[in-house]
């Protein structure tokens, strides 16, 4: 008997790297990942993009980015650097932390470079099922998420927005002004004390083995292990090197595949009936 239980397995980060992408490639083609979003800002955001160009029936969405915490890796943002001067240090980058948002990003300016990297998407042709936030910067303040929404609106697709991932950065989403009935709560993501302890296989297992009925979202950042990602992670191992070559072995493996139909669980994309029916689209 069908037991409704509706999943959705989304890859965070493509564009990021090489390694990244492959990885998410593998995990879409092959393996359990169901949906995906792209950074813009990144170095290989146009290898990406391209596979998508090429695999239209696949599910991707726009991953708006506001901050590059890599040691040495930084992002430069899409818009023109003297049109959201807020939003980068000194040397130009887009800040590395959450708080440097919070406390000096301009409201017009997040919408000037949110724009631009929407843009650039849909001006390569690529067709995106929805938007997301990195980092869920966009979750900070009230008139970042009325940009969120505006943005969502403004372009027709459907914005991830989820009380539980703004308790994760910190804020009260209680003091905020949201569309409670389109946001998603039944949310898992792996976290460094996870990652230490028991281990994200065992983790993933537990959400799987244990997951309710309703639409539910688990949020990974799958890339293979290679020497660009380890230079990329460099002393940053919270989602870090290791961390992401164990979801993308996890995500690709029959064992996940095997656990997924043994708990009659349905994976769904932003595509999926259930989330159109969910956001009254």
């Amino acid at each position: 008997m069908k037991s409704n239980k509706y999943l959705m397995i989304h890859a965070d980060d493509a564009g990021l790297s090489w390694a990244e992408n492959k990885a998410t490639q593998l995990g879409m083609i092959n393996g359990s990942i169901s949906s995906t979003s792209l950074m813009v800002p990144c170095p290989w955001y146009f290898d990406m993009a391209k596979f998508c160009l090429s695999n239209p029936e696949l599910d991707y969405g726009i991953h708006l980015t506001l901050t590059g915490e890599w040691k040495n890796y930084p992002f430069k943002p899409c818009a023109a650097p003297s049109k959201v001067s807020s939003l980068v240090n000194e040397n130009g980058y887009l800040y590395p932390k959450r708080d440097s948002i919070k406390k000096n990003a301009k409201a017009d300016e997040v919408y000037i470079e949110l724009k631009t990297q929407i843009e650039i998407v849909l001006n390569m042709g690529l067709k995106p099922s929805h938007l997301d936030s990195h980092m869920f910067t966009l979750g900070l303040r009230q008139d970042l998420i009325d940009i969120y929404i505006k943005l969502g609106e403004e372009y027709k697709l459907p914005i991830f927005l989820s009380k539980k991932l703004i308790r994760l950065v910190g804020e009260d989403p209680n003091k905020f002004v949201l569309p409670e009935s389109t946001c998603f709560e039944s949310i898992f993501m792996g976290s460094y004390d996870i990652f230490q302890s028991k281990g994200l296989f065992s983790f993933y297992d537990n959400v799987i083995d244990e997951l309710a009925e309703g639409i539910s979202f688990l949020l990974i950042h799958p890339a293979l292990k290679t020497y660009e990602m380890d230079q990329i992670a460099l002393d940053h191992p919270n989602f870090g090197s290791d961390w992401r070559s164990k979801d993308y072995s996890y995500f690709t493996s029959e064992k996940c595949k095997k656990k997924l139909k043994e708990n009659s669980i349905e994976l769904i994309n932003w595509k999926s009936p259930i989330i159109l029916n969910h956001l009254g689209a």
